[in-house]
């Protein structure tokens, strides 16, 4: 056996690594230690890095993703691979399932939300879309294309009337209001709706910011007027609803409708 490991180690180094060269039922005793010894994650890489064969990339990264010796990186590697090339094929729960399973092991990762957003709007299913735009755009402000297909399904949405469910609700749960002035917008449907278009047209002017800095700024633009908003309701001379106007002119002014 340690003849055959040499073989094998010899024939690798010299780029050769030819299994017609081993002696037939070199591995009757003792195959499982040799197949742990080659856990490669190469040919799943490079048949995902193609991205022209999707059965082979199924094939080769699903034996990576299988096999319980996979360490953590490559396993991510070879779901990526697997899960792009399911949605190729148009079985979008598979390419769903793999996606889910990256995020799992690492949930740092944009360019998955996003890729996964797209599987759940094919699917129709454009609340999970949406929520998967948003929490690509949060680890990447400037995700190109997170950020224009949150856009687009944000204005989907609009024109197919899905908005209308929320009608009179405000952005965040008036079941768990403790604050004055919240408890005085959910009380106002008009002021519910002015609240929610608020939050809405924040998200999205940060969702097409030129930068992180340009999108943090505008994010504490709006920390701000929530601040201020909070500490001036009650005042005498105060219009929460006057407030509430301006501050929705202004992000729409500021995303250039």
């Amino acid at each position: 056996m340690q003849d055959v490991f040499a073989i094998l180690i010899r024939n690798a180094a010299a780029g050769c690594f030819l299994w017609g060269a081993l002696p037939h039922g070199a591995f009757a005793a003792g195959a499982e230690p040799a197949r742990d010894l080659l856990i490669d994650p190469a040919p799943c890489v490079a048949a995902a890095a193609a991205g022209d064969d999707n059965d082979k990339i199924v094939s080769t990264c699903g034996a990576l993703i299988d096999n319980e010796k996979t360490e953590r990186a490559d396993r991510i590697k070879a779901l990526i691979g697997r899960g792009g090339a399911f949605g190729r094929k148009d079985m979008i729960d598979r390419a769903i399932s793999d996606y889910d399973a990256v995020l799992r092991l690492d949930p740092t990762q944009p360019d998955i939300f996003n890729a996964r957003g797209e599987l759940w709007r094919k699917k129709g299913d454009r609340p999970k879309a949406l929520a998967d735009f948003g929490a690509a755009i949060k680890l990447k402000p400037d995700h190109p294309a997170a950020r224009g297909n949150y856009k687009s399904l944000a204005q989907e949405l609009e024109r197919l009337g899905a908005l209308k469910a929320v009608a009179g609700k405000p952005s965040f749960n008036c079941a768990t209001a403790r604050r004055a002035v919240e408890k005085a917008i959910c009380a106002n449907p008009e002021i519910a709706d002015l609240d929610r278009e608020i939050n809405a047209a924040n998200i999205r002017v940060i969702g097409e910011a030129r930068s992180p800095g340009e999108a943090r700024a505008l994010q504490r633009e709006q920390d701000a007027f929530i601040a201020s908003r909070n500490a001036a309701f009650g005042r005498p001379g105060y219009d929460l609803r006057k407030a509430m106007k301006e501050r929705l002119q202004k992000l729409l002014g500021v995303d250039g409708y």
